[in-house]
C-alpha cells in the first residue's frame, strides 16, 4: 500500500453544510440567522453589555461617593479616670497594653474625661489640652511619642491634624 492509497473509513468524513445557497434546501433563505433583527444582519455582532439602547446596568448603577485617606492616624483613646484607676506613676503605652486598656501597636491618645489627683509621668502618642492641662496642674509630666512615618516633625500637643 501506497500513501497516495490512503483514505478516510466512509462515512468517517461528514461534507460541511452550506447555507445559503437558494430556498430549495434547508439551509436557504435566511440561513439559519432566524428573521430581521440585528443579530440577522451584517456582521451580527452585539457589543458586550449592550441592552437594546435601555441604560445598562453600569451606568445606572450608582457611583461610590468620597475616598479613604491613606494618612489617616487612628488613635486609642484612654480617659483621665482610666489613668487614674490604673494607680500607676510612670504610664507608658507598654503599661497600657499590659492593663488591658489598648492593644498591642496602636498608637495612644489621652483623652479629658474625669479627674486626676496624683501626679503621674505620662508618655504618649497625643494629648488633648484639657488632658494636658489637668495632669500638669496635678504635677505631673507629659512626654510625647512621635509618629514614625512623622520623623522630620516635632510631636504636636492636641489635635495632630491642625495646620500651624
Amino acid at each position: 500500500m501506497r500513501v497516495d492509497e490512503l483514505s478516510p473509513a466512509p462515512g468517517s468524513n461528514k461534507a460541511k453544510k452550506r447555507v445559503g445557497r437558494g430556498v430549495g434546501g434547508k439551509g436557504g433563505k435566511t440561513a439559519g440567522q432566524g428573521t430581521k433583527g440585528q443579530k440577522a444582519r451584517g456582521r451580527g455582532k452585539v457589543a458586550r453589555g449592550f441592552e437594546g439602547g435601555q441604560m445598562p446596568l453600569k451606568q445606572r448603577v450608582p457611583k461610590l461617593k468620597g475616598f479613604n485617606n491613606p494618612f489617616r492616624v487612628e488613635y486609642s483613646p484612654v480617659n483621665l479616670d482610666q489613668l487614674a484607676a490604673l494607680g500607676e506613676a510612670t504610664v507608658t503605652p507598654e503599661v497600657l497594653v499590659a492593663a488591658g486598656l489598648v492593644r498591642k501597636d496602636t498608637f495612644v491618645k489621652v483623652l479629658g474625661r474625669g479627674e486626676i489627683t496624683t501626679a503621674i509621668n505620662l508618655t504618649a502618642h497625643a494629648v488633648s489640652k484639657s488632658a494636658d492641662a489637668a495632669i500638669t496642674a496635678a504635677g505631673g509630666s507629659v512626654t510625647l511619642l512621635g509618629l514614625p512615618f512623622k520623623q522630620g516633625r516635632p510631636p504636636v500637643k492636641g489635635n495632630q491634624f491642625t495646620n500651624r
